[in-house]
C-alpha cells in the first residue's frame, strides 16, 4: 500500500478563496482562454478557446466534469461475454489461437471494459487561485476529498498542466480520471488515437474489428494498458482543426523492468478515448482500478499529474509534442553507449549463418530435389519441431556478393534457391503459383502455413515475389525462376477483385475465402510491382497501381491495417511499415505524387508502433544477475511485432528487429522531420544488452535480453538486412545523396528494409561495387561504422567511415591491404578524403588513417591502388 503525504492547501499558503460573489474564474495566456462558472452543480467550464491564426475559437461541448470510480472490493477479473446482432454469444478467437487468448480474455474483464466499480461524476465545489496564478478546485463527498491544480506551462502555451489530489475517506478501490475538458460529436471527429493501439478516422460498431484489430474507435469507453500504449497520449483531432490530448506526467506509468524482474505486466495508468459516460473525449486513468497503487485505507493519499495539450493543429504535430518535448525522446541517443559496432556485428553473424550447427542449418530431398533451410522451433501448425524455414533471401545473396563468401555461395545459396521453387504451388488449379506455405515440414514431407490449413494472397506476394525478385536482381538470367516469378504474379493477377483488393485467405481444402469479417489491409500489392521491375509486362504496373490506390484509401486513409502473423489472427504488425516501403518504391517507379504522400503518411502512422516511453535514465538494475543501466534494457526506440490488445507486445514486449530503421532514414532525407531520423537511431544504436556475444545475433524479443537468437535461428539474416539498410542510408543521407547505391526489393514480413548489392553504386560520381571483408580495417572504437566499395576496373577503393555518435569520434584507422582483393595484396598509390561538398583533400599512402569525425559525421577515404 502506498502512502503519499497529502496536505490541503488553504489561503494560509499562499492560496486566496475566490470571492464568494464571484461567480467566474478564468485563465488565459497568449494560446489558450479557459474560464469556469460556478452554478447549483458547482464549478463548470464555460469557455474554453484556442487561438488559431490570429483569431481566438471557441470549443464546442466543453465540461470540465470530475469522474471518480470507486469500488469496496477488489474488481471482478472474469471476462465479459460478447454478443452478436442477433443475441447469439461471439467466439473469438477460435481455440487454436492459443497465445491470444489469455489477453483477449483479460481484456473483456470489468476494469478495461470500463464497467468496474462506482462512478462518481460531479464538479467542484470551491475554487480558489494561488499567488502565482494557478487556479486550484476542490470537491468532497462521502468517500474521498479531491483537489485539483491547474497552472499552465511556460514553456508550451498550449498546455495547461493539472495535478490531482485525493484522500480516501473510505477504504477500497480508487482510480481518477481526468477531468472531461470538452466533448466531441462522432461528426465533428477528423483523426483520433492512442499510439500503441487506435489510429482512426471513425468510430466502428464492430467491436470485434475496433477493439481486437484496431480498425476505427471502439464505440465503447475501454481503458487500455501501458504496456502497448507506446507514446501516453490519447488524442482526438475535429474537423474545426484543433487537437486536444491527455499527456500523463513521466513516471506515472508501469516502469517495464522496476528492478531484478520483468514487470512489464503491471497496469499503472489507463487510457482512453471516452470518458466513462461514452462521450468523446481524451481520458486518462491513475491508479487503475484494482491494481497497483489503488487500494486506499480511509486517510491514505494518492495524486496524478498530467497535462492537457490543445493545439491548433492537427494530430502528427501534438503526438510529436509529446513523443519530443513531454518524454524527451531525442535525448535518449546521448545516453547511448555502444560496445560493438553495427558493422562488427554484420560480419560475426556471417561466421554464425556459415556454421551449420549454430545457424542449425539442414539439407532434404523433397521430390527428388535437395533442399536447404534452417531449423525453426517456434509454433507451427501441424510440426514436430521438424519445421524449416529461410529468411530474407536478399540478405543471404547480398552478404554472399559483398564478402566474396564461397561458402554461401556453394554451401547456402544453390539449395535456398531449391527451397524457394519447391515451396510454390505446383499443380494446376485455383493455387497454382502461390506458395505451398511458409515451412517445410522435414517428418511428412510437406510445405505448410504457420497457423493453420489455408492459404493467403500475401503470402505468394513474401515467399514467391519478393525473394524469387530479390534473387533475379543477382542472378537475372535464372529463366527458371522467371517463370516461377511469372506464375506467381498471374496467379495475383487472378486473386485481385475489381476493386483492387485480395481475400486475407482461402481455405486450402475448398477454396473458399477464409476471415472473411476482416480485410486485406495490408501491401500484397507490392508482388505485382517485383513483377513489373523483373518482367517488365505493364499489366503487373497497372495492377499494382489499383491494388495501391486501394489500400491509401482503405488502410492508409482510415488508420486501418491488418498484420501478417498468424499465431496473432493477423492483428496489425510490422506490415504497416511495409506498406509504406512499397508505395514509396510505387512512386519511385511512377513519378505520381499521390504514392509519396501516401508513402509519408503511412510512415507517420508507423512511427505509432515505436516506444516514446518510459524516459530512459541510468538507474541501476539487475538483469540475469547483471548489472545494467536502465536505457541499457530501455523499451524506448524499439517497435513492436504487434501491439494493441492481442498482440506480442503484451507479453513479450517490443522486438529487436529494427527493419524500419533503414526506411525511417530515408523518410527524414524526403520530410526533414527529425522524429524519422532520432527513431531510426534510437532502435540501431547501443542495443548490446539484447546481443549475445558468442554469435552477435540479437533476441528477438525485449523480455528473453541477450539469449541469442534462441528458437528462430533464421532471424540473423533478417538483422544482417536491416542493418546494412540502415547503414547504407545513413552514408546516403550523410552524404547528401552523392554515395548511392540501387536498393532491391524489401524481405518478407518484418518490415520495409532492402537489399543491395546486386548492382554497382556510385560514389561521388564513380562506379563502385559494395565490399566488405573481414579483417579488412581495424579500428579501436565501437562508434566507427562503415561500408567498403571498389571499381576494380579502375583500382579504386573506397571507405565509407560513420560516427554513429553524439560526440565527436578522433580515432586511426588501420588499413589491411592483403584483405581486399582474395588472394591478392593491393599496393596504395595514391589516397584522399572527399567531402560532400565536391572537395578533396589529400592523404598520405599509408596503412594507419587519421580519422576527426564530427557527430553522426561521414568521412569518405579514396584509395588508388594497383595489384
Amino acid at each position: 500500500m502506498r502512502r503519499i503525504v497529502f496536505t490541503f492547501i488553504s489561503w494560509m499558503a499562499g492560496i486566496m478563496p475566490v470571492a464568494a460573489q464571484s461567480a467566474v474564474v478564468s485563465m488565459h495566456n497568449s494560446t489558450l482562454r479557459l474560464s469556469w462558472k460556478n452554478g447549483p452543480a458547482g464549478w463548470q467550464l464555460e469557455n474554453v478557446a484556442v487561438k488559431q491564426q490570429q483569431a481566438w475559437r471557441q470549443l464546442p461541448h466543453v465540461s470540465g466534469e470530475y469522474t471518480l470510480l470507486y469500488s469496496a472490493e477488489k474488481p471482478d477479473s472474469k471476462p465479459l461475454s460478447l454478443y452478436d446482432k442477433t443475441g447469439k454469444k461471439l467466439v473469438f478467437p477460435e481455440p487454436q489461437y492459443r497465445y491470444i487468448i489469455p489477453v483477449w480474455e483479460s481484456a473483456l474483464s470489468p476494469v478495461p471494459m470500463n464497467t468496474a466499480g462506482t462512478a462518481q461524476h460531479f464538479y467542484p465545489s470551491a475554487a480558489t487561485r494561488a499567488a502565482d496564478g494557478a487556479l486550484v478546485f476542490t470537491s468532497e463527498n462521502n468517500t474521498a476529498v479531491l483537489s485539483a491544480t491547474w497552472r499552465f506551462d511556460d514553456r508550451f502555451p498550449g498546455d495547461v498542466c493539472v495535478t490531482m489530489q485525493l484522500r480516501a475517506k473510505a477504504a477500497g478501490y480508487y482510480s481518477l480520471a481526468t477531468p472531461t475538458l470538452a466533448t466531441m460529436q462522432e461528426q465533428e471527429l477528423q483523426w483520433a488515437g492512442i499510439p500503441g493501439y487506435f489510429q482512426s478516422d471513425r468510430i466502428e460498431r464492430d467491436f470485434i474489428k475496433a477493439y481486437a484489430y484496431m480498425q476505427g474507435i471502439p464505440d465503447k469507453p475501454v481503458v487500455l494498458r501501458e504496456r502497448t500504449a507506446t507514446t501516453l497520449a490519447p488524442f482526438i483531432s475535429t474537423r474545426q482543426r484543433w487537437t486536444l490530448a491527455v499527456i500523463p506526467a513521466p513516471g506515472i506509468a508501469r516502469d517495464p523492468w522496476e528492478k531484478d524482474k520483468r514487470s512489464n505486466g503491471n497496469w499503472q495508468l489507463g487510457l482512453s478515448l471516452m470518458n466513462r459516460k461514452a462521450a468523446l473525449t481524451p481520458t486518462a486513468y491513475h491508479p487503475v482500478l484494482g491494481e497497483k497503487g489503488s487500494y486506499l485505507q480511509q486517510g491514505d493519499t494518492v495524486n496524478f499529474a498530467f497535462r492537457y495539450s490543445l493545439q491548433a493543429a492537427d494530430w502528427y504535430t501534438v503526438y510529436k509534442h509529446a513523443v519530443n518535448d513531454i518524454y524527451r525522446f531525442p535525448d535518449f541517443l546521448s545516453l547511448k553507449q555502444t560496445r560493438q559496432s553495427l558493422t562488427s556485428r554484420i560480419l560475426r553473424m556471417h561466421h554464425y549463418l556459415v556454421d551449420d550447427s549454430t545457424s542449425m542449418w539442414k539439407l532434404e530431398n523433397y521430390k527428388g530435389v535437395d533442399i536447404g533451410a534452417q531449423a525453426y522451433l517456434g509454433g507451427v501448425y501441424g510440426s514436430e519441431k521438424d519445421a524449416l524455414k529461410n529468411s530474407d533471401y536478399g540478405a543471404m545473396w547480398m552478404l554472399s556478393h559483398i564478402t566474396q563468401d564461397s561458402v554461401l555461395a556453394q554451401t547456402r545459396l544453390p539449395y535456398a534457391r531449391n527451397f524457394k521453387l519447391m515451396q510454390q504451388e505446383q499443380q494446376p488449379g485455383f493455387f497454382s503459383g502461390a506458395a505451398a506455405g511458409q515451412y517445410y515440414l522435414a517428418k511428412s514431407r510437406r510445405f505448410t502455413e504457420e497457423w493453420g490449413p489455408y492459404v493467403e494472397p500475401i503470402a505468394t506476394t513474401y515467399y514467391m515475389m519478393m525473394d524469387m525478385g530479390n534473387i533475379l536482381l543477382f542472378n537475372p538470367n535464372d529463366t527458371t525462376l522467371r517463370r516461377a516469378l511469372r506464375t506467381a504474379g498471374d496467379r495475383l493477377l487472378a486473386w485481385m477483385g475489381p476493386a483492387g483488393k485480395w481475400a486475407v485467405a482461402y481455405d486450402h481444402a475448398t477454396g473458399k475465402p477464409m476471415f472473411t469479417e476482416v480485410e486485406d489491409l495490408r501491401p500484397t500489392f507490392y508482388g505485382l510491382l517485383i513483377a513489373y521491375k523483373i518482367l517488365g509486362d505493364q499489366k503487373y504496373l497497372s495492377a499494382a497501381k489499383k491494388g495501391a490506390d486501394w489500400y491509401i484509401a482503405n488502410a492508409t486513409a482510415k488508420g486501418c491495417f491488418l498484420g501478417v502473423c498468424g499465431d496473432a489472427r493477423f492483428v496489425p504488425d510490422f506490415a504497416t511499415g511495409q506498406s509504406a516501403g512499397a508505395l514509396l518504391e510505387l512512386y519511385e517507379v511512377t513519378k505520381e505524387a499521390r504514392y509519396r504522400t501516401a508513402a509519408i503518411q503511412t510512415a507517420k502512422l508507423y512511427t505509432t508502433s515505436v516506444y516514446t516511453q518510459p524516459i530512459p535514465s541510468t538507474q541501476k538494475k539487475i538483469v540475469n544477475g547483471r548489472e545494467r543501466e536502465d536505457w541499457e534494457i530501455s523499451q524506448t526506440g524499439l517497435s513492436f511485432e504487434h501491439g494493441g490488445i492481442m498482440g506480442s507486445a503484451n507479453h513479450r514486449g517490443p522486438i529487436a528487429l529494427a527493419s524500419h530503421a533503414g526506411l525511417f532514414v530515408r523518410m527524414f532525407g524526403l520530410t526533414r522531420d527529425s522524429l524519422f531520423l532520432h527513431m531510426a537511431r534510437a532502435a540501431a544504436f547501443g542495443r548490446d544488452a539484447f546481443v549475445d556475444s558468442a554469435t552477435s545475433v540479437a533476441s528477438y524479443y525485449w523480455d528473453t535480453m541477450n539469449k541469442g537468437a534462441g528458437p528462430y535461428p533464421h532471424h540473423a539474416w533478417w538483422q544482417v538486412g536491416w542493418i546494412t539498410d540502415y547503414l547504407l542510408s545513413e552514408i546516403q543521407l550523410r552524404s547528401a545523396g552523392n554515395i548511392t547505391f540501387p536498393h532491391g526489393f524489401a524481405t518478407p514480413k518484418v518490415g520495409p528494409h532492402q537489399t543491395y548489392g546486386f548492382a554497382p553504386g556510385k560514389v561521388y560520381g564513380t562506379a563502385a561495387d559494395l565490399l566488405l571483408r573481414e579483417n579488412m580495417l581495424q579500428n579501436g572504437s565501437p562508434y566507427l561504422d562503415y561500408f567498403c566499395a571498389i571499381n576494380r576496373k579502375e583500382r579504386k577503393l573506397f571507405l565509407l567511415l560513420l560516427n554513429n555518435s553524439h560526440l565527436p569520434l578522433k580515432e586511426t584507422l588501420q588499413v589491411n591491404y592483403a584483405e581486399v582483393v582474395a588472394g591478392k595484396t593491393v599496393r596504395p598509390r595514391s589516397a584522399a578524403y572527399l567531402h560532400a561538398d565536391g572537395r578533396q583533400q589529400a592523404a598520405g599512402v599509408t596503412q594507419a588513417f587519421p580519422l576527426e569525425i564530427a557527430p553522426y559525421g561521414l568521412h569518405v577515404i579514396a584509395i588508388n591502388y594497383e595489384l
